[in-house]
């Protein structure tokens, strides 16, 4: 990776495309093999370029956060979109979102009446999902109100489909597993519930990245996780993978060094500012794993290396993983994707900034 990429200036993001192609295909296959559809959420890696090799490795569609991704990737070719976030839709919004429907099938999202009444106004007959709160306290009604809204959803002209939820707080140590079960008592009840109001919830979605692999097959329907495509350092020290499983990383520059520390060319501008309260820093050296990111600035990285065997010098150049790899990716205008062969491709971030 190092060698492949020593003529472009640090910092930058650079993605192991063995390492990323060997992920794409390991989720695939749990996914088929647990008979579970697979909807990646695209915020990860705003690319439109992996986006195509995700569905090439059978993803059903995507999972997007704003209408502007949804504009990207309809642009871009991809037909079946999931907005995963109770829009409040004004008359813009439901333009911008009619065009995408010309493009793509696109399923959205609600969680209280006047959401989908609102929604109905603007967007009748549009395909909905019922958004469910399974612990993470963000978005979402009680799994026994599901059938509720989504009565009130279908009195407004809206054709629900289902029940779906985020388990976000799977994003701690020690809780993914137990999360997953939360995760599917709750859909297991919004179904439920659905269904004793009338509706069939054919599609019952889940599962971030930590909580994937212990996604219940009985109850969902399909996934929905992202980070796994590039894996980052929050995910190493939850235990879902390995610095080896790890595919994007910041390349950047030692140009500081005394006792006990360097400090890297990269920062907050480059790695993102995440660092979860259990987190061991502001990101890991996969080839130092004994050294901790006690510092970011905008522009440089802090890191202690008291408890390395060994240490960089002054201009020698190392990988970093970001703490959150899709808050790092949104920072960044392109990613430098190294392939076997050691050939160096950019792949434009093409939603970067489609924040809204």
């Amino acid at each position: 990776m190092l060698t492949a990429t020593a003529a472009l200036d640090t910092p930058f993001l650079a993605v192991d495309d063995v390492v990323l192609d060997a992920n794409l295909a390991r989720m695939s296959e749990f996914a088929a093999g647990s008979g579970l559809a697979l909807r990646p959420h695209a915020k990860t890696h705003k690319s439109t370029e992996l986006a195509h090799r995700q569905i090439a490795h059978g993803a059903v569609g995507l999972t997007v956060a704003t209408i502007g991704e949804a504009e990207v990737f309809a642009a871009a070719g991809v037909t079946d979109l999931f907005i995963a976030y109770p829009l409040w839709v004004t008359e813009s919004k439901a333009q911008r979102l009619r065009r995408v429907m010309d493009q793509a099938e696109v399923l959205l999202t609600v969680d209280s009446a006047a959401g989908a009444g609102q929604l109905a106004q603007h967007l009748p007959g549009a395909r909905v999902l019922v958004e469910i709160d399974s612990g993470h306290h963000r978005t979402g009604v009680h799994p026994q109100r599901a059938g509720d809204v989504g009565h009130r959803a279908v009195a407004a002209g809206l054709k629900v489909l289902g029940a779906f939820t985020f388990p976000g707080h799977s994003y701690q140590p020690g809780r993914p597993a137990g999360v997953a079960r939360q995760e599917s008592g709750a859909v297991a009840m919004a179904a439920q519930s659905l269904r004793n109001g009338g509706i069939d919830p054919v599609i019952r979605s889940g599962g971030s990245t930590p909580s994937a692999s212990e996604a219940d097959p009985s109850v969902l329907t399909e996934i929905r996780p992202g980070v796994y495509v590039f894996g980052d350092a929050q995910q190493v020290e939850l235990g879902i993978c390995t610095f080896a499983q790890v595919a994007l990383t910041a390349v950047t520059t030692v140009v500081h060094r005394e006792a006990g520390k360097v400090v890297l060319d990269c920062g907050s501008k480059v790695l993102g500012a995440d660092q979860p309260a259990w987190a061991s820093g502001g990101g890991r050296l996969p080839t130092y794993p004994d050294a901790r990111v006690i510092a970011l600035s905008e522009h440089h990285a802090t890191v202690d290396f008291a408890n390395s065997k060994s240490r960089p010098e002054v201009g020698d150049r190392v990988q970093v993983a970001p703490n959150h790899v899709c808050a790092a990716v949104n920072l960044a205008n392109e990613l430098m994707v190294v392939d076997l062969a050691g050939e160096v491709t950019p792949w434009r971030v093409s939603a970067r900034g489609a924040n809204s």
